[in-house]
């Protein structure tokens, strides 16, 4: 507790370190609370603002359940991997063209890239990966299926935890998370029929966990309306895939939809009434002049 003023003192406290006075070292005046500011570094949610920036949570949950409803189908022959390869080629190229419109080609002058190069590296990675389906498909024949589940789950649990939603975390990692997502494909890709199944899958996974993420990036920031409808479709094209597998589990993930984009905003804002941050003279001082000047 600060020390009180003697009754017999009358010389004034101040505030300095250089001058002898006649008080305790802990002692302060009346005056020391009057800098006290509370919250001001608070940020104020707004709850449709939230709700629009939990549009990229919904998407990668999205993603990951049309992946695994994808790799069921092939799994149990409902989907030829003709068809998906030829609708990933289809919807993949729409998604370039769309996403060369929406970038203005600002993105291609600043890298240098050009379409031809971006054609080669397309029929490089499609060259490499159908040369080495075979061995994806044997790559784990020794290990059990169950392990293998297990394994791609873990997995893409991880690709969710470690994907980049825009937060400035030391947990992201854009490079953890697409690696983590492409070796569960390969995980799984590796119980499908023959070969072919392999490579579609592993190029499905590409498309889906690395080209769909870069274009939902662009149309967010581009025109939010369209991410929004974007979004929606997205998340009833999920919906309405794991209703032909589980019905029990597409009413649970509606609801862990419901709860990410509606109930968790909700919260999020009740909660920053509760939010009280104190600052004042006690607080470290900071070096706010810039520094870089001194350096050159």
């Amino acid at each position: 507790m600060p020390a009180q003023l003697a009754p017999n003192t009358r010389q004034r406290w101040q505030k300095v370190l250089y001058k002898r006075q006649p008080f305790p070292d802990n002692y302060v005046d009346q005056s020391f609370l009057e800098k006290l500011r509370k919250n001001i570094h608070a940020r104020k949610y707004q709850y449709r603002a939230v709700v629009f920036e939990s549009g990229v949570v919904i998407q990668q949950l999205c993603s990951v359940c049309v992946f695994v409803v994808i790799w069921r189908y092939m799994d149990v022959g409902l989907l030829a991997p003709q068809w998906l390869f030829g609708a990933g080629l289809v919807t993949s190229l729409i998604g370039y063209v769309l996403f060369d419109v929406l970038d203005s080609g600002m993105g291609r002058n600043q890298s240098g890239q050009t379409r031809w190069a971006d054609l080669k590296n397309t029929v490089v990675f499609v060259a490499f990966t159908y040369g080495f389906s075979p061995v994806l498909k044997t790559l784990t024949e020794s290990i059990s299926t169950d392990t293998i589940y297990a394994m791609s789950s873990l997995m893409l649990l991880g690709h969710l935890i470690f994907y980049d939603y825009g937060a400035n975390a030391a947990i992201v990692s854009s490079t953890l998370s697409l690696n983590m997502a492409i070796f569960a494909s390969v995980c799984l890709a590796s119980r499908l029929p023959r070969s072919l199944h392999a490579f579609v899958m592993v190029t499905f996974a590409i498309q889906i966990f690395a080209l769909w993420p870069m274009l939902q990036k662009k149309l967010k920031a581009r025109t939010p309306r369209c991410y929004v409808v974007a979004t929606f479709l997205f998340a009833l094209s999920a919906l309405v895939g794991l209703l032909t597998i589980s019905s029990v589990g597409m009413v649970l993930f509606a609801l862990l939809l419901v709860s990410i984009s509606c109930l968790c905003p909700y919260c999020l804002i009740k909660l920053q009434l509760f939010k009280d941050n104190i600052h004042g003279p006690w607080d470290e001082a900071e070096i706010k002049e810039d520094l870089s000047k001194f350096l050159m």
